[in-house]
């Protein structure tokens, strides 16, 4: 029967997310069944491979006796286990990956390219996206801080577009020669080989601290756009400045940007350090986790562009990949959609192999002179040859959907087969002749140069700060907050006072409050007087308050319902439909896994059971958190320090909290939330109150159930409503700002 439900989900599947990336990559597919043989490599069904094939003695006991190198079927075993493994990425090590679709919405970007994925919108074009965390290796945690990849793959009818981007629009270096020396400073260090997976130790910030270009990038990474909540809730940027070229053969300078349908939010560090040691994989699962359920993560594309007479008229060079364009002088062009509904088959053949290249572009997509963009556009080429030899983009998941016929030949892992008796070009045949602009041969612009050839940079390449000073004049006040808690945290793990003390410096040429502030908890000396002035101007699109969703929304919001023996299932049932309805995703968790007994007016032995226990799961993996009524179940409840400690922590992160009868007086008298208004009994029992994201009331009724469709409303006296609100706020970060979080130990 199991066998018959996974073929029918497989079904839907493959019908509700096929694409024609997904079709060409079914010939690769085996879908091993129930009793299919075991075979070698060559092909030949293997009888035993439990046991090498050895001498064994004749005499009493059957002695083992020495194993025999004429096992072919044992050798090759052990061989190719022994060569499972590739070449680790040196960066983007550790990464997660899915299928998925680009649609625009209409060919208003037309006046910029003509080229079609980008014009056309009759096409569905097949992507394939990649996240990643950068420093850390395969095995480092999903949790850390750190710059996060963002790689997607078209696989377009002209040939394949990479836009090999990441979660922070900007870099930390202007020119790709300085990559290998970022690189070595931010991996770990390399007398200790320590530490994995974050840029906590003195080489990083001593680099960071002489190389001023990177100020900006360090404000980003140190801001929560370091620890994002989800992969679908982080931003994505092309980071390097490529051009379109229109059919009037008209050149724009471009930006790439995503952005995120559930709008840009992050974890706080707290809870990314414990995630760390909980789930270390808990973005990954979370992604696979959202597609298994069909709620499909989606982005927006928008552009800005830049026509090329008008290259020169900012105050900084548009080709700085340590700059943003600002959207208030260069708006941003919403032009199509992603989306992400299908996992991967297997991780290695598919999020492993898959290679992307910057240079890989198609026609009416080019380059800029972006000195961080030209050496990309070398060094990933070369790279996943490295990795993957030079026949790499043969690999399924690699090749275009589009026909292919070129004169390169041979090499190891060559996987086509070219019928013909002619490799080169020109060729009596014909075969394999380059085309024309007319038919859709890829064509550069014809670009006028003139200048002096010599190791520099440009004038406005010379300024670091004013950027940095953008950003963080740009961030909430939480976020701020965050961001000097995040320099601290970082700048105390270096222990040579030469590196944090320049470091500190380096702050004061951004912000002196900033600088007075990381100064005054990791530094020997507090600046006196700002290393320049900080110029006050803010922009749009900077903080991520600027993404929250323009119609509130709970969609895929992990809800931890907790329970034990005594509780009320009617008002939890009802509590919990109405939240699945809003497409969120509620968990029940208990002292055990398993069957989980109702109050005993209700345990007519209904089913209910609790997915995890409360040492198995913690706050940290959940949104928020819901506490039905019942007294015997919040009794329980109330005499175990481990559900005490979740619902504090969970209030020390700034989630979402619901209570509702008796389990109000457990938030009141056990678990003791500072400067939060609770329900008390005595009025209406049904009224709510809702105090710094902790929603409350003393009976959720049959009439409140029929009424109470989620409305997301602030305040609302439909107690689901508030509640939902609430979620969709992400956090309360009013807790964290007016000291409450600080008074509960978590």
């Amino acid at each position: 029967m199991s066998s018959i439900v996974e073929s029918a989900k497989e079904a839907l599947t493959s019908a509700t997310s096929t694409t024609d990336k997904v079709d060409d990559l079914q010939r690769d597919i085996q879908r091993p069944e129930a009793d299919t043989p075991l075979t070698t490599d060559h092909g030949v069904k293997v009888s035993d491979t439990d046991n090498w094939l050895r001498v064994i003695g004749t005499g009493p006991g059957k002695y083992n006796g020495p194993m025999l190198l004429e096992d072919q079927i044992g050798r090759e075993k052990i061989h190719r286990f022994d060569h499972e493994r590739i070449p680790e990425r040196v960066v983007h090590a550790r990464g997660a990956a899915a299928h998925g679709y680009f649609k625009v919405y209409d060919d208003r970007a037309s006046k910029y390219t003509y080229a079609p994925v980008l014009t056309d919108s009759s096409r569905t074009t097949p992507v394939f996206v990649r996240f990643s965390t950068v420093q850390g290796a395969r095995g480092s945690a999903d949790t850390v801080r750190d710059v996060r990849g963002f790689a997607v793959k078209f696989y377009t009818q002209e040939g394949n577009w990479d836009i090999v981007g990441n979660d922070i629009p900007v870099f930390f270096i202007q020119d790709a020669i300085k990559f290998p020396d970022f690189v070595h400073a931010v991996k770990p260090e390399p007398d200790t080989e320590v530490p994995t997976g974050q840029s906590a130790h003195n080489n990083f910030w001593d680099f960071v601290g002489l190389q001023p270009e990177s100020a900006h990038m360090v404000m980003w990474v140190m801001s929560d756009r370091g620890i994002p909540r989800s992969f679908r809730m982080m931003q994505g940027f092309g980071v390097n400045t490529y051009t379109l070229l229109n059919d009037k053969g008209e050149r724009h300078f471009v930006k790439f940007h995503w952005i995120p349908e559930l709008g840009v939010h992050s974890l706080l560090w707290d809870e990314a350090l414990k995630i760390s040691g909980q789930d270390p994989d808990f973005h990954r699962k979370d992604l696979n986790e959202a597609i298994d359920l069909e709620l499909y993560p989606r982005w927006k594309f928008a552009i800005q562009t830049i026509s090329q007479d008008r290259e020169h008229e900012f105050d900084f060079d548009i080709l700085d990949a340590t700059k943003v364009w600002p959207e208030e002088l260069v708006p941003l062009e919403e032009i199509g959609e992603l989306v992400l509904n299908r996992a991967v088959d297997e991780f290695f053949t598919e999020t492993e192999q898959v290679a992307f290249c910057t240079s890989h572009v198609v026609p009416g997509i080019g380059f800029s002179d972006d000195p961080l963009l030209q050496g990309r556009n070398f060094s990933y080429f070369d790279t996943q040859i490295t990795r993957l030899g030079v026949n790499f983009q043969e690999l399924p998941i690699n090749r275009p959907v589009c026909p292919i016929l070129n004169h390169n030949r041979d090499g190891a892992a060559r996987h086509r087969i070219v019928k013909s008796n002619v490799n080169y070009w020109p060729n009596r045949k014909k075969i394999g002749a380059p085309v024309g602009e007319e038919k859709g041969g890829y064509i550069e612009f014809a670009q006028h140069l003139e200048g002096i050839k010599q190791r520099a940079r440009g004038d406005k390449f010379q300024e670091h700060f004013n950027h940095a000073q953008l950003f963080f004049n740009s961030l909430a006040a939480y976020e701020k907050v965050h961001l000097a808690n995040a320099i601290s945290f970082e700048l105390s793990h270096c222990d040579d006072p030469v590196v944090y003390n320049s470091y500190i410096k380096a702050l004061n040429n951004i912000d002196f409050e900033l600088a007075k502030s990381v100064a005054d908890r990791v530094g020997d000396a507090i600046p006196s007087e700002p290393g320049r002035p900080n110029h006050g101007k803010k922009g749009k699109g900077l903080s991520q308050m600027d993404f929250m969703p323009k119609v509130p929304t709970i969609v895929s919001r992990r809800i931890a319902i907790l329970v034990a023996d005594g509780f009320n299932e009617v008002e939890m049932q009802a509590i919990r439909a109405a939240l699945t309805n809003s497409k969120a995703i509620c968990y029940i968790v208990g002292l055990r896994r398993g069957r989980v007994h109702p109050m005993a007016s209700q345990d007519a032995g209904s089913e209910v059971s609790a997915q995890h226990h409360f040492e198995g799961q913690r706050s940290t993996l959940f949104d928020a958190i819901y506490i039905p009524s019942g007294a015997e179940h919040v009794k329980t409840l109330a005499n175990n320090g481990r559900v005490i400690h979740w619902v504090r922590e969970a209030f020390g992160h700034c989630k979402s909290i619901a209570a509702v009868g008796e389990a109000v007086e457990f938030l009141r008298n056990v678990v003791q939330l500072p400067g939060v208004s609770l329900f008390v009994p005595g009025g209406r029992d049904n009224a709510v109150v809702s105090s710094y994201g902790v929603v409350s009331t003393g009976r959720y009724s049959a009439p409140s159930m029929m009424a109470d469709l989620p409305k997301f409303e602030a305040n609302s006296q439909d107690f689901v409503s508030n509640f939902a609100y609430q979620i969709s706020q992400h956090r309360c970060y009013e807790r964290e700002m007016e000291g409450l979080t600080k008074t509960v130990a978590f």
